[in-house]
């Protein structure tokens, strides 16, 4: 996008999905009545303009400037840092935070509303906002009275930020590994020392403390994962009237230099003495840890969703504009939108779009349905970080290709969504993590019976079309039919596998054939709603061509995907 196109929230999008495509007002369902669909709507309009107005204009100077490290400090691009104290006075930090954390506790479905705008708007920015709310649920989950009043109340309002320190040099995706050794001390901190790197907005200059959550090993500790615990360490040490201190002993060795995201500082920290405290149970961190890091992933399909709606505007933006040989069939003068391979691209990543975020919110109201939804809700995390990240690739490489030559030339934008979205299938654990989650944990645990439950409301939705009648209904209901049909027998395969190499090598195929399934799904959900219209109404035409074309052009890979699972491992 262009630095002249504004970025325009989908709030149409969002009033349709709380009111109207799961068949109630998921809102009001979430809260008991506290708010409705309409309250959200005015949310994610509010959150839309605060996006559009203070944080998308960042977006362009923070890709070419970056974060930058000065004696020991970094420093975030001109504007950021105001832009991060108008995003806490306005109270969008503490609006997603729990309840029992002293937040709002906006639905999940409306925080997802949220977290595609900011990231939209400003990914890297975004990123701050994300760590801090992981962080936040981590502390909520398991720290004592003393951190949550000291820490946790700081992180809600927005005061300070908080960070996730995991990785180390010899430590990436086996945490086992972890060697960062937390020493206790008599008065009961305990003495940390270690490296750790990769650590996103891991030092800044927006808020005046970082409360970091560091997973370290303490002396005698058992080996391997186990014998991991969780502290939180803060950037500056908090005096016992709760006003700031001396500067703990961690250092700021250095800040990466990345392919995107290049205002989000990823620093290296060396922790040297720093004075940390335990959070939960000793040798209890992966626990803790992985509430933050469910919280992240979810995240991370809220970034690859509003990362590729900010590249699809921008490309349709270019699209209207540019003059550029004549259209088949159309007058003279008409853009490069009607090019019939051109439409054909922007309708791939409008559909795709809309399957991420429908998905997304669905994700968040099983969430917000509680322990009922509990295991449904498990099983998409890593459908949903897996799928919407690497299709996130697909929709911003397509940007670029809308706008031919002059989407490889860096002013116009494009290029810059796409180097963004690159890390997303990486980070928060790579989409093989994710898969070897959903396989492991979430299907063959259970032997396919929670992915079954899916499978059922599927079938309910193919029926429920099918009786609706219509040419479009009935299209979308037959093609998800047949796609149900070939997930069942790729399902049915990899349970026969059981826990092998086999499972393990097809497992990426199977999550994405999982998440382009419940792409479709949700285009089918959106089509029942709008055949339910009395009178049609302005999105109703876009939204069943929409449901089409991805049941033509994506849904159709389940078939291919199904047969790639089925095979197994080929040595």
């Amino acid at each position: 996008m262009s630095a002249a196109t504004p970025y325009v929230p989908p709030v149409a999008d969002y009033a349709f999905l709380y009111k109207e495509a799961f068949g109630r007002d998921i809102v009001a369902a979430a809260s008991g009545g506290a708010i409705t669909a309409d309250d959200a709507v005015e949310i994610i309009a509010g959150a839309g303009e605060f996006a559009a107005e203070v944080l998308a204009p960042l977006d362009r100077a923070g890709d070419a400037i970056g974060a930058r490290l000065e004696g020991g400090q970094v420093h975030l691009p001109e504007g950021f840092p105001e832009a991060y104290q108008a995003l806490v006075e306005a109270g969008w930090v503490s609006a997603t935070a729990p309840e029992s954390a002293g937040g709002d506790g906006l639905p999940q479905s409306v925080g997802a509303g949220l977290g595609e705008i900011w990231n939209a708007s400003n990914a890297a920015f975004a990123l701050c906002w994300m760590l801090g709310a992981g962080a936040i649920h981590a502390l909520d989950a398991a720290a004592s009275e003393e951190l949550r009043e000291t820490y946790l109340t700081k992180l809600v309002s927005g005061e300070w930020t908080g960070t996730m320190n995991l990785t180390e040099p010899e430590a990436g995706t086996d945490l086992g590994a972890i060697r960062t050794m937390a020493t206790p001390r008599e008065d009961g901190t305990y003495a940390i020392s270690g490296q750790k790197i990769f650590i996103t907005w891991g030092d800044h200059d927006v808020a005046e403390n970082i409360v970091h959550l560091v997973l370290a090993r303490t002396p005698g500790a058992p080996d391997g994962a186990k014998g991991l615990s969780l502290f939180v360490a803060p950037r500056t040490l908090v005096n016992a009237d709760g006003s700031l201190g001396e500067r703990n002993n961690v250092e700021t060795v250095a800040i990466e230099h990345k392919l995107g995201i290049h205002a989000s500082p990823t620093c290296v920290l060396a922790y040297e003495g720093a004075t940390g405290y335990l959070v939960g149970e000793l040798h209890g961190g992966l626990a803790g840890m992985f509430v933050m890091m469910n919280s992240a992933r979810v995240g991370m399909g809220h970034q690859a969703t509003g990362i590729s709606d900010r590249s699809y505007q921008g490309a349709a933006d270019y699209a209207l504009s540019r003059l550029q040989g004549r259209v088949q069939d159309r007058p003279a003068g008409t853009p490069i939108a009607e090019h019939p391979d051109v439409r054909r691209i922007l309708r791939s990543m409008s559909s795709q779009i809309f399957a991420m975020r429908a998905l997304s919110v669905y994700v968040g109201d099983l969430f917000d349905q509680g322990e009922e939804s509990a295991r449904l809700a498990e099983l998409f995390v890593p459908i949903l970080k897996g799928w919407a990240s690497e299709e996130a690739l697909r929709v911003t490489s397509d940007g670029i290709q809308v706008y031919g030559g002059m989407g490889f030339i860096e002013e116009t934008g494009a290029a810059q969504h796409y180097r963004d979205a690159r890390i997303v299938p990486i980070y928060e654990g790579t989409t093989a993590i994710q898969s070897n989650d959903l396989i492991g944990r979430k299907v063959l645990r259970d032997q396919g019976a929670t992915v079954a439950e899916l499978f059922a409301k599927i079938d309910d939705t193919v029926s429920a079309l099918r009786q609706a009648g219509g040419e479009v209904a009935v299209r979308v209901a037959d093609r998800l039919s047949r796609a149900l049909d070939a997930a069942r027998r790729a399902t049915e395969g990899l349970v026969a596998f059981g826990a092998g190499r086999d499972a393990s090598a097809i497992s990426v195929p199977y999550l994405m054939l999982l998440g382009t399934l419940a792409g479709g799904w949700m285009h089918a959900l959106a089509v029942a709603a709008v055949v339910a219209h009395t009178s049609p109404e302005e999105a109703d035409a876009a939204r069943l061509i929409d449901a089409d074309f991805y049941g033509a052009h994506h849904l159709v890979r389940v078939h291919a995907l199904a047969e790639t699972v089925t095979g197994g491992e080929i040595a």
